[in-house]
């Protein structure tokens, strides 16, 4: 189930930084720029995906 929801946007390594020049996106544990739908095999979701995957592996 965690397929639907692997991307870098709901990792709790993924940040959005404002910067002058607009906005960055980056994995703070990599320490690359990334771009939301993007997949690393370090995904660690956020809790509150983890809570929904449970939910819905449940049902």
């Amino acid at each position: 189930m965690s397929k639907n929801f692997h991307c870098c946007a709901t990792c709790q390594h993924y940040r959005i930084l404002k910067t002058p020049s607009g906005t960055a996106t980056r994995c703070d544990r990599l320490g690359y720029e990334t771009k939301p739908a993007y997949q690393f095999n370090c995904w660690n979701p956020k809790d509150q995906v983890r809570q929904l995957i449970d939910k819905r592996e449940q049902s």
